[in-house]
């Protein structure tokens, strides 16, 4: 809900609590969640059915949004992003979520439309971004993207504080957004802008040499076969507008993300392997370091983003993380059984919910 000026100017104080105050913040929202806690949708309870039930629910008809404004960010040289903004008047006198898709998604992946939608009536300025190269943007740049560029992120961030004026700022990724969002947020360590109030990550990837290993599984033949035809669709592109750049010829024997990441991703970022790429990149290394109030929903029985990693003591111990970690919930999904006043999409309720609750801080 929408709060009144000095409410506004309060809110922003958030960012700059000390641990002890955050602590105490944080098991507020805890008390609050615990009455709401997540029950499955009875069709589907389990990691795979909620995933899959998730994607093909039908609602993105009712999402499509009625006219956002396209926007473009310069994060590197001859490197633009595309983002779709939905302002209120008088943007800057309103919070503002700006938000992160996973792997291979985009601006309009379903969960983005929603979660955009209802912050918008919240109250809340909404901008959604696109990865490198997703989107349809490929042109935009020679370069592809990859799970750890949170430098794009903190230049979104900081146009959005300097050029546009605005104070109260809400990052929210999904997947391996939220791996970026995460890492972002603890590079910023002691010292991040007081315009962040609050990080949210709904299924982040935060240990991406343990998702890589997790979704070459077997059972999770469906969305790895996907997702590598979906990168190899992307490189062909790529190397039809930058053919002095990626040499495709071998592409036929990419069978898996991680032999992609080895031969595409950590040679166009400089990384010696696929190894490299995934340490240096994954957000698990530095989020003892966060220092802005964090909410993470990740379900137990995600079936290709282990929720193992969250677990590690640096995660636990860190006084501005909340971890809410349902045993069932499936990736980026959180079907529930009843709807009652909300949607049946618990998760994007919840990061509402705390970004609501953190505004008013």
């Amino acid at each position: 809900m929408f709060v009144s000026s000095s409410a506004q100017e309060a809110s922003a104080l958030v960012s700059r609590l000390s641990a002890a105050e955050v602590r105490v913040f944080l098991a507020e929202v805890a008390q609050v969640f615990a009455s709401k806690p997540f029950t499955p949708h009875p069709v589907f309870r389990g990691g795979h059915a909620q995933t899959l039930a998730s994607f093909a629910w039908p609602r993105r008809f009712r999402l499509r949004p009625p006219g956002d404004e396209k926007r473009l960010f310069e994060v590197a040289q001859n490197t633009q992003v595309l983002a779709h903004c939905r302002w209120h008047a008088n943007r800057a006198e309103h919070p503002t979520v700006v938000l992160w898709h996973g792997i291979e998604g985009s601006s309009d992946a379903v969960y983005m439309l929603a979660t955009a939608q209802k912050a918008f009536r919240a109250g809340f300025n909404v901008v959604r971004m696109n990865l490198r190269n997703c989107g349809g943007t490929e042109h935009l740049t020679p370069t592809l993207y990859h799970g750890g560029l949170s430098e794009d992120l903190r230049t979104v961030v900081n146009e959005l504080i300097e050029r546009d004026g605005l104070s109260r700022l809400f990052l929210i990724g999904f997947s391996l957004g939220g791996n970026m969002v995460l890492k972002l947020a603890g590079e910023y360590g002691d010292h991040p802008p007081r315009e962040i109030i609050a990080a949210c990550a709904i299924s982040p990837s935060v240990d991406l040499a343990a998702s890589g290993n997790s979704i070459c599984q077997s059972s999770n033949w469906i969305y790895h076969r996907d997702f590598v035809r979906r990168l190899k669709s992307r490189i062909r592109l790529k190397g039809r507008l930058y053919p002095e750049v990626y040499d495709t010829s071998e592409l036929h024997q990419v069978r898996t993300i991680r032999e992609f990441d080895e031969r595409f991703t950590s040679v166009a970022h400089g990384f010696a392997n696929a190894a490299d790429y995934y340490e240096r990149a994954s957000a698990l290394r530095v989020m003892d370091k966060i220092r802005v109030p964090t909410l993470i929903i990740h379900a137990q029985d995600d079936p290709f983003i282990p929720f193992a990693p969250l677990r590690d003591p640096s995660v636990g111990a860190n006084p501005y993380i909340l971890l809410l970690g349902p045993e069932r919930g499936g990736h980026v999904a959180f079907v529930a059984a009843t709807s009652n006043e909300e949607d049946r999409f618990w998760a994007e309720n919840r990061v509402l919910e705390f970004c609501e609750m953190a505004d008013g801080t």
